[in-house]
């Protein structure tokens, strides 16, 4: 069942990912050579407590970590641990809130000192597959427009669009209905209404769309271990457009300063 939100609802959301955005400011000031990814998730869940949520990821369906954070080929859900960030890393952190009942949940990836073009090109067009896939997001329009919209820009550089993973709905619980997936045909899918608020949420492969299941029970990477990207907006379907409760200006001013 899809849950409408009233606009007090959509404020609290609003709220929950302006932290999110702002942990994930926090975390990339730190994304850096020598520290460790349980070093930036530790990081990432004091910042949240400290400013009244709860990490939403620690112990959703046994996850055992406040943050996702995955690294070069890690696709999604990479458990933090002792691995040691090195220069023409990238990070990809994803991470949720839960603050006066709802959740907020948002993901960036973070180019680690100096990166090649290739791979600053494959992020580059992951967030904007994003956005483009973002600007279908209003009222009358279906869930197939975002869909293709990300799809088609990213496979228009080659990459692979990873299939087995999805956005999806968010509100007092983190993954509602409906199901946002990132390939898929215009005009297809549910209808997009006012008071609907979804992640969108592109994971693009520099190789092939073929990912792996390691044997942590979590952690998603490409087949071929090419690298991946992946980049997160919290938006609210209005008639007038998307209305992006995320704000990636937050993290990156963080980064520039």
């Amino acid at each position: 069942m899809i849950y409408l939100k009233t606009e007090d609802e959509i404020e609290l959301l609003r709220e929950n990912n302006i932290l999110v955005s702002r942990t994930l400011a926090e975390v990339g000031r730190h994304c850096k050579p020598g520290v460790t990814t349980r070093e930036l998730n530790d990081l990432a869940e004091a910042y949240m407590r400290s400013h009244g949520a709860t990490p939403a990821c620690l112990g959703y369906e046994g996850y055992p970590a406040a943050t996702c954070i995955s690294v070069n080929e890690q696709v999604v859900h990479g458990i933090p641990s002792d691995y040691v960030i090195k220069e023409g890393d990238i990070v990809s952190v994803d991470l949720c809130t839960l603050l006066k009942g709802f959740v907020g949940d948002s993901a960036y990836t973070f180019a680690v000192g100096e990166v090649g073009d290739d791979v600053k090109r494959l992020l580059d067009v992951t967030k904007e597959a994003l956005y483009r896939g973002t600007a279908q997001a209003k009222a009358g329009n279906r869930i197939g427009d975002i869909s293709a919209a990300v799809q088609e820009y990213a496979e228009s550089f080659g990459y692979g669009v990873v299939r087995e993973l999805e956005g999806h709905g968010i509100g007092r619980r983190m993954h509602e209905q409906p199901g946002v997936p990132n390939y898929g045909a215009r005009g297809r899918g549910p209808l997009l209404k006012e008071g609907m608020v979804i992640c969108i949420e592109p994971m693009i492969t520099m190789g092939n769309r073929a990912v792996v299941f390691e044997r942590d029970g979590w952690t998603v990477r490409t087949r071929d271990r090419k690298p991946a990207a992946h980049f997160e907006f919290a938006v609210a379907i209005r008639k007038s457009g998307p209305d992006i409760l995320t704000d990636f200006s937050i993290i990156e001013q963080a980064l520039n300063s």
